[in-house]
């Protein structure tokens, strides 16, 4: 047992922990920035409506960006930093690394808007808007966003790796990852529903089509013709940067991504458990199979939610997606002497 004055040093530190948290979290806000920069919404969509046409796959790698983001200490874009000489990025953390893309479009998105209204918006507000407007943009539905979150002044490899799920993660896994963000087994299945629109590497499902669980075979559950397209797609030993469409309608916005699950035709192994491995998660597969409005509805839920994870730390509003403002700042330094 610890000893009064250590117990009333903790509790003192929790305390102070706990004001430092009420004093950089942000509150957020529908039309946050109405007045600062009101055109930043419009904005943020036309850079994403031209983005899908030049390569309708980005609206999708955008989108995933949120994903990435907010599971790392809250949606503060500290996904979008590249690495320097003293800290390594979240780009080249395991689940990212050769995955991840798009990061040009949110560059399109930051320079139109400081053209427009300097040092106002945010990147990981950019992210939230770009990722509404991905969906709605492939054919989804459209929403609200809260806004006014600042960027972080640093990224973590090392968290981004610690919390982030592989491509061969099981339902138990997800549902046990999910709910450490207080986030539902309705949301999990809504917001894998991402998965309907974009493309994903044949690194990402070379141990399900020919070593699944070790036992040198493919895995079960997968239908034998969806399996053979994907032999003939990701060869064993060919070029594993192959890409195929998460569903059979990659690049609209739809249910049919959980259509393909109950026809054991999901590409991801972390797609196909969901119906495949557990029956809370089969049951909701099986619901936004039939039931479209019900997967836009708790996709949207699930999305708010995700938006709200919030980072504690204090920061910025960056110039530059990529680098926190005094790094620009130290690398002009470091030219000039």
């Amino acid at each position: 047992m610890l000893p009064h004055r250590n117990i009333s040093l903790f509790i003192s530190l929790l305390c102070h922990a706990s004001l430092l948290s009420s004093l950089f979290a942000k509150e957020l806000e529908l039309g946050y920035y109405s007045d600062t920069c009101p055109d930043a919404e419009s904005i943020v969509w036309e850079v994403m409506r031209r983005a899908m046409v030049r390569e309708p796959r980005s609206v999708a790698s955008v989108m995933r960006l949120q994903f990435h983001d907010c599971f790392v200490n809250g949606c503060d874009g500290s996904v979008l930093m590249d690495e320097t000489e003293t800290m390594l990025g979240e780009k080249e953390a395991l689940s990212n690394i050769n995955s991840l893309r798009s990061f040009e479009v949110i560059d399109e998105i930051k320079e139109a808007l400081e053209e427009n209204c300097p040092g106002v918006v945010s990147c990981a507000d950019i992210i939230i808007m770009a990722s509404r407007d991905a969906v709605a943009l492939s054919g989804g539905p459209y929403w609200n966003v809260k806004l006014g979150r600042e960027d972080s002044l640093y990224a973590s490899q090392d968290d981004s790796n610690d919390i982030m799920p592989s491509p061969r993660a099981n339902a138990t896994m997800l549902i046990d990852l999910f709910s450490r963000f207080n986030l539902t087994i309705t949301d999990l299945v809504a917001l894998s529903g991402s998965h309907s629109i974009g493309e994903a590497r044949c690194f990402s499902i070379m141990f399900r089509l020919y070593n699944q669980s070790g036992s040198g075979r493919p895995d079960p559950n997968m239908d034998s013709k969806f399996r053979n397209k994907l032999d003939s797609l990701c060869p064993r030993g060919g070029d594993e940067n192959v890409t195929g469409g998460m569903d059979s309608t990659p690049v609209k916005f739809d249910n049919q991504y959980f259509k393909d699950l109950v026809q054991l035709r999901g590409f991801l192994n972390s797609d196909q458990t969901l119906f495949s491995d557990n029956i809370r998660t089969r049951k909701l597969v099986k619901k936004f199979s039939t039931d479209q409005e019900a997967f836009f509805k708790a996709f949207i839920k699930g999305m708010v939610k995700m938006g709200d994870l919030q980072s504690n730390r204090k920061g910025e509003i960056r110039r530059n997606c990529r680098v926190a403002n005094n790094q620009r700042e130290d690398d002009f330094l470091i030219r000039v002497f």
